[in-house]
């Protein structure tokens, strides 16, 4: 199948990247260089325009951590680059996620790293996970991140199936506050929302993590072009690449379609043989352009539910709510006078720390 002609209707465009070139390279100090980002064996900073080449080396905060300062447990997470490690401070004995990139990777990969250790230094928010240190040494990228001892909602899916509504309604609600903290404090279109991106904890806390695709608008109505992030969560309007671009609205999209995904134990989008599975990425890609939205039944969810799930479906993103105005939504708060133990939830379908 052609790859810019899906049908006669359908016309896919693949813009170029609207990051810009970075000029990354490795220095004879051992630093790791992206644009204004320096990343060391002693950490990472951000440097103003007027710095120059000869500044200081980069030295860590009196209570920062170092990478000997930690011992490896054992692999928890593969892909983009690298791996992913449950470790264990020396000292403390807090557990940590330790994420090691190779970067003799290709430039494209590079530039999602460059742009995840951006977002990780100025993120501060109780729904996104957090970034502790970052480092360069021996041609590695290592970050240092909360470690999340329940894995992630794909995980938890993979165990319960299915999520019952007053959870979902809980975990949502976490979820829209970590994408109003991104998308209308900070500016960040996460760009790559998905089950396996939103973690949790047996504290029953739900955050965003991953951002190697995410991109920092210059203000909440901007618009971005770029076609990047994972096919099945992506919006009509970032597929066919909208004249107009896209914007956070696209992360509301993904949001439902998680959210579907949960409460009813299927990607919202079948395909036509279910056996078969989709023959490729295009069959899906055409199936979310053209065909209805998904929505919830009636006959199975509460009229709320259906409705959430509804405004966050909308093809023309100009129809769907920001989060600010879906938190306030009756789907998240009809649930609120029950008490809903996420922490009891996620514990009694095991944590992995329970497992190690």
């Amino acid at each position: 199948m052609n790859r810019r002609s899906l049908s006669p209707k359908l016309k896919l465009t693949v813009p170029a990247s609207d990051e810009g070139s970075i000029a990354e390279f490795l220095s004879e100090t051992g630093t790791f260089k992206a644009g204004n980002l320096l990343v060391n064996k002693e950490g990472v900073r951000i440097v103003s325009e007027n710095e120059v080449e000869t500044q200081p080396p980069i030295r860590p905060l009196d209570n920062q951590m170092s990478l000997a300062d930690i011992d490896t447990i054992k692999v928890i997470g593969k892909g983009n680059g690298g791996i992913v490690q449950l470790v264990q401070h020396k000292w403390t004995n807090q557990f940590f996620a330790l994420k090691e990139i190779q970067m003799n990777i290709e430039e494209s990969t590079r530039k999602q790293i460059t742009q995840e250790l951006k977002i990780n230094q100025s993120s501060q928010c109780p729904y996104v996970v957090v970034c502790y240190h970052s480092f360069y040494h021996n041609g590695v990228i290592s970050i240092i991140l909360e470690y999340m001892d329940g894995g992630s909602l794909e995980d938890l899916l993979n165990k319960v199936k299915t999520i019952p509504e007053p959870y979902l309604a809980a975990i949502c609600k976490q979820v829209l506050k970590g994408l109003m903290y991104l998308h209308h404090e900070k500016h960040i279109i996460h760009r790559d929302l998905k089950p396996s991106n939103l973690l949790i904890n047996h504290r029953g806390e739900v955050k965003i993590t991953d951002f190697g695709v995410s991109i920092i608008m210059e203000s909440t109505s901007g618009q971005a072009n770029t076609f990047i992030g994972t096919y099945n969560y992506m919006s009509p309007e970032r597929i066919i690449g909208n004249q107009h671009g896209y914007n956070f609205k696209s992360d509301i999209w993904s949001l439902g379609l998680i959210l579907l995904k949960c409460a009813t134990g299927k990607f919202p989008y079948a395909p036509p043989d279910q056996r078969e599975g989709w023959e490729n990425m295009f069959q899906l890609i055409e199936a979310v352009v053209e065909k209805p939205s998904p929505c919830a039944s009636s006959d199975d969810f509460s009229p709320e539910f259906c409705s959430f799930i509804s405004a966050c479906l909308q093809k023309n993103p100009r129809d769907r709510p920001p989060a600010r105005d879906l938190i306030e939504h009756p789907f998240i708060n009809m649930y609120k006078d029950l008490n809903v133990d996420l922490s009891a939830y996620f514990s009694n379908a095991g944590s992995t720390l329970a497992t190690m």
